[in-house]
């Protein structure tokens, strides 16, 4: 048994302190919001954001982040990523050396353009930084649907001991040491899964549903494998993966918020309608950016930052897209004549 924090008490932290306690782990939920460690041990539920996933009566909730940090073997953070650094700076005091922090939030910093476990190690410089995702609804996580992650680290050891501490019957995890790849992976598919949603908003069909999918997976190949990433990862769980669940799930908020700018709302209307982090409107100016620093050609991430933040209609967006000049799919196959 491993004594574990989870900073960030959302619905995914939520859904891995089931998981991990479920293991027979010691587990420790820490949240900012008063009233949100209240509720949780008072009802030993997330009624807004995990509702009807009772927890169990094992699991710990604080306020207190040095308590959280202190006891624990292991550290998850699951704050959204837009408060990664600020959380990881507050932690740092509390961090012993080496301590694991497995981070399961996805995205990509937009001032920096720095990957979640770039911004941790930065603020955490004596942690032992890892990540764990791949096509992971909480909502199916928190009720015991099989589902099947990646664990990452920079050595083979601390992967295995992430590996061996989250997986049970119906909660499998491989290991990669790309963890470039699996980040990039995670992040980039929220922006095209917004796609997705703004294509099924206008009621286009399963034909422009896969053709995001499949283009959009060779957009963030493109990028990743420019930055160093392995080709295999973007084919594995945390590329293709992930990006399959994120443009089809019900579940996916990022597809959600799509779908209702599809449909007329505007970027704030539709994240207001969501409720929750949509983690793709904070990580599309940072793909376009890392697309133009690292001169690769990103067309449906453009579409989606025209919609985002130029005022451009996602039906003009779509046109746009489909009206490009002729290609070849592969430009580096060879003809036989």
């Amino acid at each position: 048994m491993e004594k574990i924090g989870v900073i960030g008490a959302g619905s995914w932290g939520i859904a891995l302190a089931k998981l991990l306690a479920t293991n027979g782990h010691s587990v420790i939920v820490w949240s900012i919001v008063e009233e949100e460690i209240a509720m949780l041990k008072e009802k030993h539920e997330h009624v807004d954001k995990l509702p009807g996933v009772k927890l169990p009566d094992s699991i710990s909730y604080t306020t207190d982040l040095k308590d959280a940090i202190a006891e624990s073997d292991m550290l998850v953070l699951a704050v959204p990523s837009v408060f990664t650094r600020s959380t990881a700076k507050s932690m740092a005091p509390y961090v012993k050396d080496h301590q694991v922090i497995v981070c399961v939030a996805k995205g990509i910093e937009e001032e920096t353009l720095m990957t979640i476990s770039d911004v941790v190690e930065e603020e955490v410089k004596n942690a032992d930084v890892a990540i764990l995702c791949g096509p992971s609804h909480a909502e199916e996580v928190g009720i015991g649907l099989p589902t099947t992650v990646v664990a990452g680290a920079h050595s083979k050891a601390t992967a295995d001991r992430v590996q061996d501490i989250f997986m049970n019957e119906v909660f499998r995890v491989y290991t990669t040491p790309d963890m470039l790849g699996m980040e990039l992976g995670g992040s980039l598919k929220n922006v095209i899964a917004l796609a997705a949603g703004m294509a099924d908003g206008l009621g286009y069909g399963d034909n422009t549903k896969a053709a995001l999918i499949t283009r959009g997976i060779a957009e963030i190949s493109r990028l990743a494998i420019k930055m160093g990433a392995k080709a295999e990862t973007l084919s594995g769980l945390t590329g293709i993966g992930d990006l399959i669940v994120t443009c089809e799930s019900k579940h996916s908020r990022n597809r959600k918020a799509g779908m209702l700018m599809g449909q007329g709302y505007t970027m704030d209307e539709a994240t207001k309608e969501v409720k929750m982090v949509v983690e793709g409107i904070y990580s599309a100016k940072a793909a376009l950016a890392l697309a133009k620093k690292y001169e690769v050609e990103m067309p449906i991430i453009e579409a989606v930052n025209s919609v985002l933040f130029e005022n451009k209609s996602a039906k003009e967006a779509v046109a746009d897209l489909m009206q490009r000049d002729k290609r070849t799919e592969h430009a580096d196959l060879a003809w036989e004549s």
